[in-house]
Formats: C-alpha cells, sequence, structure tokens
C-alpha cells in the first residue's frame, strides 16, 4: 500500500482554509441541489443527497443553507437546471488539468474556463484530450478520528477498496468506480456516512515543478477555483510539500 496520500497533489487544495465562506457554500449548496434534483429530495431515500448533505456538514455550511438547497432542486417546486461540465486541457508548464464545474449557463463557464487558460499560457482542449494521463477511481473519505488507521484499512479492504491511506486528518479511501456505491454503502454501516463518496481522477504520470514553476501554476489554480461555477480542479503536478510551505 502506499506510504503517503495519493491525493494530496490531485485536487488542488491550497488556501481552502482562508476562502471567502460565501463561495466555499455555494458550491456545496450546488451539489445539494443537484443531488436533490436528481431523486427524492429526502436524503433518508437518496444516497447521493445523504452524502452532498455530510460534505456540507463537515465544512460547517449552516442548517438554513442545506434547507435552501435542497428546496431548490425539488423537482416538484421547479428546482433550478444545474449541468455538470468537464474541460480539460494544459496549463503552465504543460501540466494535465481536468475541471469539473456545474453551471446554468454553459457558454458562461466554457468561456470563462478558455480565458483563464489562456491567460496563464494554458491551452484548453476537447473532451478527453488529457484524460489519458489519469485513472477514474472511487474515493470515500472518513475524518481520522473515525477510527484507528488498522480498523479503516481492514474494513475498506474487505469490503472491496483497492487502497487506503490514513493521514493526519483524513482516512483516504479508493476504489474502482463500480465498487464504490458497494464500498461506501458497507462502511457507512459500520463508520456512519462518510465525509465524502465521490469519483475522482488520480494522476497516472506526475511533472515535477520548481519554485518559480509552482508559484505560477498555483495562482493558475487559485483563479480557476474562484470560479463559483467549478467544483474541482484535478492536475498531474508534483509540488513537495516544503515549496508549497515556502508558497503558503
Amino acid at each position: 500500500m502506499a506510504g503517503h496520500s495519493k491525493f494530496k497533489n490531485i485536487m488542488h487544495r491550497k488556501g481552502a482554509q482562508d476562502r471567502k465562506r460565501a463561495k466555499v457554500f455555494s458550491k456545496l449548496a450546488k451539489e445539494i441541489t443537484v443531488a436533490a434534483k436528481s431523486g427524492m429530495p429526502d436524503p433518508e431515500k437518496n444516497a447521493k443527497l445523504r452524502l452532498a448533505i455530510q460534505a456540507a456538514r463537515a465544512d460547517n455550511m449552516p442548517k438554513d443553507n442545506i434547507d435552501r438547497a435542497i428546496k431548490k432542486g425539488d423537482p416538484s417546486q421547479g428546482g433550478e437546471d444545474y449541468f455538470e461540465m468537464r474541460y480539460e486541457g494544459y496549463g503552465p508548464h504543460n501540466i494535465a488539468i481536468i475541471v469539473e464545474a456545474l453551471t446554468d449557463n454553459k457558454n458562461r463557464t466554457a468561456a470563462t474556463v478558455r480565458s483563464t487558460f489562456s491567460k496563464y499560457g494554458g491551452n484548453l482542449g476537447e473532451t478527453n484530450s488529457v484524460a489519458f494521463n489519469f485513472e477514474r477511481i472511487g474515493y470515500i473519505e472518513y475524518p481520522v478520528a473515525t477510527a484507528d488507521g488498522d480498523a479503516m484499512f481492514e474494513a475498506a479492504l474487505e469490503a472491496g477498496a483497492n487502497d487506503v491511506v490514513s493521514e493526519e486528518e483524513t482516512h483516504e479511501i479508493e476504489t474502482l468506480p463500480d465498487d464504490l456505491g458497494t464500498v461506501t454503502e458497507v462502511l457507512e454501516k459500520q463508520f456512519g456516512t462518510p465525509s465524502a463518496s465521490r469519483l475522482d481522477w488520480k494522476a497516472l504520470n506526475e511533472v515535477s515543478l520548481d519554485k518559480e514553476k509552482a508559484e505560477k501554476f498555483m495562482t493558475f489554480l487559485d483563479v480557476l477555483e474562484d470560479d463559483d461555477d467549478v467544483q474541482r480542479v484535478y492536475h498531474n503536478a508534483d509540488i513537495s510539500d516544503d515549496i508549497l510551505e515556502q508558497l503558503g
């Protein structure tokens, strides 16, 4: 099994703690609305909605915000329509990028994402233009206090997971995409609802960046993630912990 988190350089998390909470809540609310729209607005009968609500609670999103987001996605109330979009391309220093977005205006989001790539010397490509650099996986996350590393490791593998990495704050569990629902269901019975359960992208080959290149690349990622329509950004850059600390 891996000795360190496979995910630390896949999805950009820099500055997550000091981003404006309103923006964080807006992104979480969209996921709740889409989950409610895709099935029953009752989390007990809609696993996707239950997980979206749990993720929002993990980020301390107020109950009123959660309730409003559910109502917006309630089919009986009309609800709001969001489209799930994926953009691919190469960012600064030829780093492969996958951007996942939820938007009510495809043209606006595509134009904004394309402009950001262009501004920082990247190029937005067609669908599947960089996906070959990544592997589609199932990703489950629990707070580290849920169980000790050995207990989580054994339970996850017995449930059918491929890998488990325990970090300072989280247990990160990898599954095959088709096994995500089954493994989540088994672990949920033992440990409760996870803080995350979703399909993710794992980089197959990483590109190391020095401090100067990393600084430009991180700025590019910050601008991408600042877009209200962008939910997650994945990349294959390898930036050392020392450089991340220097960049703050």
